[in-house]
């Protein structure tokens, strides 16, 4: 079988949340509020919804979402009943927070998409996230890879639904069956191998035994060298 194009997920495949950025967030509240934050699923998403403001998407565009997030760290303070300088102090959360270091690379990231890009490999990142997925991998330094950016906000639906899949493939104009994908979320990487990709899980703890499960995206060199020839 011969490959034409390689699609990855964004987040814990080729990056991953930089620790500090939480511990920056937590100790900023800390100390306007006096008590600790305590960040559930379920508060995130009401918080979600109260930055939404009725709006469904929730956001179309960089602006939109640029907007969205102040908005977020702004009931985000409320809710934590920090009332003085709220105005500022939500400002501040967002600017450090928002597309500010927020995400690192994974150690072999950049060796494994140099790789693919040597080899004439059209890429693209299929990522259940908002409008800034470029603008995320070109801060990190990686978006020159890739040549489509497929996120779930703006394709309509996210992984495993067939739409984005389909979003992706139309991009880079291939066939699944001409393409590798690989996440580290087990539904979305089945997903994608239902609909024809040759799809890998990776599971960097090492646990996961399964078949088409990798520990490292360095496996995905060895696989192509292998059997793509």
């Amino acid at each position: 079988m011969k490959y034409k194009a390689v699609f990855f997920d964004r987040d814990g495949t080729l990056t991953y949340f930089n620790p500090v950025k939480d511990e920056l967030r937590n100790e900023m509240i800390l100390s306007w509020s006096g008590h600790v934050l305590e960040m559930s699923y379920e508060k995130m998403m009401h918080l979600f919804e109260l930055a939404a403001e009725g709006r469904k998407p929730w956001y179309k565009n960089l602006d939109d979402e640029r907007k969205f997030f102040q908005r977020f760290y702004r009931y985000l303070l409320i809710g934590e009943g920090v009332v003085q300088e709220l105005d500022i102090r939500s400002e501040m959360l967002f600017s450090e927070l928002w597309c500010n270091n927020d995400r690192l690379l994974f150690p072999e990231t950049i060796e494994v998409l140099e790789y693919f890009y040597r080899k004439g490999y059209k890429m693209g990142v299929i990522s259940d996230t908002s409008p800034s997925l470029e603008y995320t991998l070109q801060q990190l330094g990686i978006a020159k890879y890739f040549t489509s950016f497929t996120a779930s906000s703006l394709a309509g639906a996210g992984k495993p639904n067939p739409i984005i899949f389909n979003a992706a493939l139309l991009a880079q104009d291939v066939l699944a069956k001409e393409s590798i994908y690989v996440d580290d979320t087990k539904n979305e990487a089945d997903g994608a191998r239902e609909q024809g990709f040759t799809s890998f899980l990776i599971d960097r703890s090492g646990n996961a035994t399964e078949k088409w499960t990798i520990t490292t995206l360095k496996e995905l060199v060895d696989f192509v060298e292998e059997y793509n020839i």
